[in-house]
């Protein structure tokens, strides 16, 4: 695998720690493709990430967001059933999946359903941020001065 360094980027610009981080962290991520998973945009500010994870129950699942970094976990519990696999195709091993979220955009949903777990992320601007219209005024006319008087 090859890398790639990103020391002369943080030598030579200042301000942009997290986005030189952002990179690294892509560039650095296991390599494993496990479990497989989707990013659909379902509308202009609405996304649904759908990650594979057949034999997965709900408690077996744990989804968490911290400073916009969204981390879904597997956790299969060890099954201390004696059974003898012909064929063992399903990988149930546990998974860390994770997913830097763009600011403002908040999970809203998640459903596990046909072996897909469903997450809905949708970005919710605060109201400062949000384009608004500024109504124009008409300004009154100037009044004009007759030469000789104060102005009131």
């Amino acid at each position: 695998m090859r890398t790639i360094d990103f020391s002369p980027l943080y030598r030579s610009v200042v301000g942009f720690d997290r986005l030189a981080d952002l990179l690294d962290a892509a560039t650095s991520e296991a390599a494993t493709g496990y479990p497989p998973y989707n990013i659909e945009r379902t509308a202009d500010n609405a996304y649904r990430i759908e990650i594979a994870v057949a034999g997965f129950k709900p408690e077996d699942l744990n989804i968490e967001v911290k400073e916009n970094l969204l981390t879904v976990q597997g956790r299969k519990v060890a099954n201390d059933e004696a059974k003898r696999y012909l064929h063992r195709g399903l990988a149930e091993r546990n998974f860390e999946r994770r997913f830097q979220l763009a600011d403002y955009v908040v999970v809203t949903d998640a459903n596990l359903a046909d072996g897909l777990l469903s997450i809905s992320l949708k970005r919710e601007l605060p109201e400062a941020l949000k384009p608004r219209r500024i109504e124009i005024g008409a300004a009154k006319p100037a009044e004009t001065l007759i030469e000789g008087e104060k102005a009131a």
